[in-house]
């Protein structure tokens, strides 16, 4: 991380709102506004964040949720307790199998939402880093159609690229609605978009 890269963070918007509002990063942002935009998480809900780490999801999950809703969230390294006795945390990784089974044992239920802001190693080929992206997104999806309730909601970050339209159609099979969103707090110059899939066929 270059001195030039920490200052120009430092000056960002969302970076200063959330070290005001004690969210642990400013992706929390990223889901409230997309959440809030198109209700894909309601008071009471169940919701599963994968690659939760450092929490900020999870903190934006929970003020949507309420205090009788619940919230897991699962990452590779362990994430800082939340305060809140309905938000818990799992140490897995999204890419194995048995990782289903580890999350329902959590669940008071089939989870309502399944979300993921899971990245890759970051290498800066674009074509390697897309591909990477597409197949943690790919384990999600995998994953959500186990845990997921009929019906359910499925919010997912992707890099924009060549595999993005199979991907895309691949969702389209699973959910009634699919969108492609690009909130606000994303940054400009970023090609993350966000892929929202309401109503799993089951």
């Amino acid at each position: 991380m270059t001195k030039a890269w920490l200052e120009k963070r430092k000056r960002d918007y969302y970076y200063r709102k959330a070290k005001e509002e004690q969210y642990r990063s400013r992706a929390a942002y990223k889901l409230l506004q997309a959440a809030t935009k198109y209700k894909f998480i309601r008071k009471d809900d169940v919701v599963v964040d994968l690659g939760a780490a450092p929490g900020g999801w999870l903190q934006a999950s929970r003020k949507l949720i309420g205090t009788k809703g619940f919230v897991l969230g699962v990452d590779l390294k362990p994430i800082e307790p939340l305060p809140e006795e309905n938000v818990q945390t799992l140490i897995g990784d999204i890419t194995n199998e048995d990782l289903a089974e580890k999350i329902m044992a959590l669940l008071p239920r089939k989870a309502d939402v399944v979300l993921c802001d899971a990245s890759p190693n970051i290498s800066g080929i674009w074509e390697v880093d897309h591909a990477r992206q597409i197949d943690l997104a790919t384990h999600a999806l995998h994953l959500a159609e186990k845990i997921l309730k009929p019906k359910g909601n499925f919010f997912v970050k992707v890099f924009q690229g060549d595999m993005l339209d199979s991907y895309i159609a691949k969702m389209k099979r699973h959910f009634s609605i699919v969108k492609l969103i690009k909130p606000q707090a994303s940054r400009a110059e970023s090609s993350e978009i966000f892929l929202l899939g309401i109503g799993w066929n089951g």
